[in-house]
């Protein structure tokens, strides 16, 4: 059968155009032996409606934007993003919505992109990865008129829906961890103080010493990035400091302490114990391979949108605050 109509579809199924059109927009009052019905016909007719028209009737565009602000500078060069997006994207397709990802490199990209984005017509519903303190792009966005979901905590916007993962928890696992295997001395190379999973991992660093009775020596907390290159000059300013155990907010960042203190002559683990955050790929390949905190971001990805599209079809459901409880420590040889 070619040039398939709702009419023929009715006619074939025995119903009225209207419910026809009800059930190709996944509409809810159908009733579910007429759905079966229908879309038996559909199925066994190849029937596909045109996407324009479907968008018309449902007031959908079935199209999810995923939003990478200029204040994450290392999205191609941190794995945590493209596994982050990989998630993200299955489950776009899982629910039949088409992903659009916006980088913004400029404060122009920002003036010109977001009005466009941010207004009812473009996008179903809006993916920010969460930004920097100053980061404008999350208040901006929450001027529009379009449902958005904020992947980690935002820093400048309280009432924002947001997605998380429970970095606290994570982070004190590490440092219990370090203070099982006798470590004292345990230093932390933090992540960038403007965001949210810095600081709390640094809160679960601090709080994880004080249950175990030891002391915050403020000596032996610094701050890197998230980078290799930060963790890299992070260790350099430890190292005279002489920890006994280092626990990194990011696994790019213990990247980086391992090549410092390699090149230093510091025996892992046997001088220093390190412990990383994500477990991501290069935590295997190090040299010994990288103990680590284990995040689940692929699911994390799909979370988001699962929670973005129940926004998306109930709008007036208030703030969304979802964190996974979801981090477990892996150890390997560092």
């Amino acid at each position: 059968m070619t040039n398939l109509t709702l009419e023929m579809i009715a006619e074939t199924a025995g119903v009225s155009r209207s419910t026809v059109s009800r059930v190709v927009n996944d509409h809810p009052n159908v009733r579910p032996e007429v759905r079966e019905r229908v879309q038996k016909v559909i199925n066994e007719t190849g029937y596909q409606p045109h996407a324009a028209a479907r968008s018309l009737a449902s007031r959908r565009t079935h199209m999810l934007g995923l939003v990478i602000p200029r204040s994450v500078q290392h999205f191609f060069s941190d794995p945590y993003f493209p596994r982050l997006t990989q998630g993200i994207a299955e489950a776009c397709n899982a629910a039949d919505y088409t992903l659009s990802l916006f980088l913004l490199h400029t404060a122009d990209d920002e003036k010109k992109l977001i009005p466009r984005i941010s207004r009812r017509g473009m996008l179903d519903g809006i993916i920010i990865q969460s930004t920097h303190l100053r980061d404008s792009v999350i208040p901006d966005i929450s001027e529009g008129q379009v449902p958005f979901l904020v992947a980690g905590r935002p820093m400048n916007a309280p009432n924002a829906s947001f997605i998380d993962v429970d970095n606290v928890s994570g982070a004190m696992k590490a440092v219990q961890h370090l203070i099982g295997l006798g470590r004292r001395r345990i230093a932390t190379v933090a992540g960038s103080p403007d965001t949210a999973a810095g600081l709390d991992r640094l809160t679960g660093y601090r709080r994880a010493l004080k249950e175990n009775g030891l002391a915050i020596d403020e000596d032996l907390i610094t701050a890197g990035d998230f980078t290799e290159p930060g963790g890299y000059e992070a260790a350099g300013r430890l190292l005279e400091r002489q920890p006994d155990a280092i626990f990194c907010g990011s696994d790019m960042m213990a990247v980086g302490v391992l090549r410092r203190l390699k090149e230093a002559g510091v025996r892992v683990p046997e001088e220093i114990s390190i412990v990383g955050y994500d477990d991501l790929p290069p935590a295997r390949l190090t040299d010994p391979p990288l103990t680590t905190i284990r995040q689940p971001i692929r699911r994390f990805g799909v979370r988001a949108v699962q929670t973005l599209t129940e926004m998306v079809s109930h709008p007036n459901q208030g703030q969304v605050r979802v964190i996974l409880d979801a981090t477990e420590l892996v150890v390997r040889g560092t």
